[in-house]
């Protein structure tokens, strides 16, 4: 079987790091992929929280789009996209934008007018878009990390987890989700997509995701995983999630779907 080539895109407060389990996993499919990390987000995060890179509190969603983009206007052909969080909702603006072969959006931000107001939702967002806080770069601390992604896991597992994996992240990048950069055209035609959400989610719970793949007029497959939290990429069990979505990309090749336009 050919395999098309995958492309990842991490969401807030993660870079390329966060993805080398799956590139690995990836890899023993036969599949060829990259994840390359968003404008100021490039190197180890440990590094990252120790010295904020400049600019960083300027980058918006907008930028994050251009920026695949760019790289995917140098491939030689349109790759299958794998995104997280706000990397699973740039993964819906690619797609929609002609992007994309395909897309798998996992855990997704919402699109510009898809919203939730169940009270966990308020809670673990409101941080990250407060209009009060200024374009300062923010660091998530510990605690807040575990109770917006980790909320399954125990501290000591997810103290682990924002060691190796945590950065600083803009909060314009949330807040432009709020505008035009971030509108989705459901009625457009599209590759196939992918939707798929962790039942414990407290940052994108899983009735706003599927929400958000009923809006579009096309269908859209969902899939909703058991006791997984936003750290869904990453946290035991994370293999399970991998083979359903590699399992899903190889059945595209017999699906009528993948002739999409």
């Amino acid at each position: 079987m050919v395999h098309p080539a995958l492309l990842f895109i991490h969401g807030m407060y993660m870079n390329g790091v966060s993805w080398e389990p799956w590139t690995k996993a990836a890899a023993t499919r036969g599949f060829v992929s990259a994840a390359p990390s968003w404008p100021f987000h490039d190197g180890e995060p440990a590094d990252l929280r120790a010295n904020v890179p400049a600019g960083l509190g300027a980058l918006t969603f907008g930028d994050v789009v251009t920026h695949f983009k760019r790289i995917i206007d140098g491939l030689s052909e349109r790759p299958v996209l794998i995104g997280h969080s706000i990397g699973g909702l740039v993964v819906q603006k690619l797609v929609n934008d002609g992007y994309a072969s395909a897309g798998v959006s996992i855990s997704s931000a919402p699109p510009q007018g898809v919203t939730s107001f169940e009270p966990v939702f308020l809670k673990a967002n409101f941080p990250h878009v407060n209009p009060l806080a200024g374009s300062k770069p923010v660091l998530m601390t510990p605690e807040r990390f575990h109770f917006t992604f980790c909320n399954v896991m125990s501290r000591e597992a997810s103290d682990a987890a924002f060691e190796s994996y945590v950065v600083p992240e803009s909060r314009n990048v949330p807040r432009s989700t709020l505008t035009k950069q971030a509108h989705v055209d459901f009625g457009k035609p599209h590759v196939p997509l992918l939707m798929i959400a962790g039942d414990t989610d407290h940052l994108t719970p899983a009735r706003m995701v599927e929400a958000n793949a009923n809006r579009y007029a096309q269908p859209v497959d969902f899939a909703k995983f058991a006791n997984r939290s936003h750290f869904i990429c990453n946290q035991d069990g994370w293999e399970e999630v991998a083979e359903f979505v590699f399992d899903w990309i190889d059945g595209l090749s017999d699906s009528p779907a993948a002739t999409r336009p």
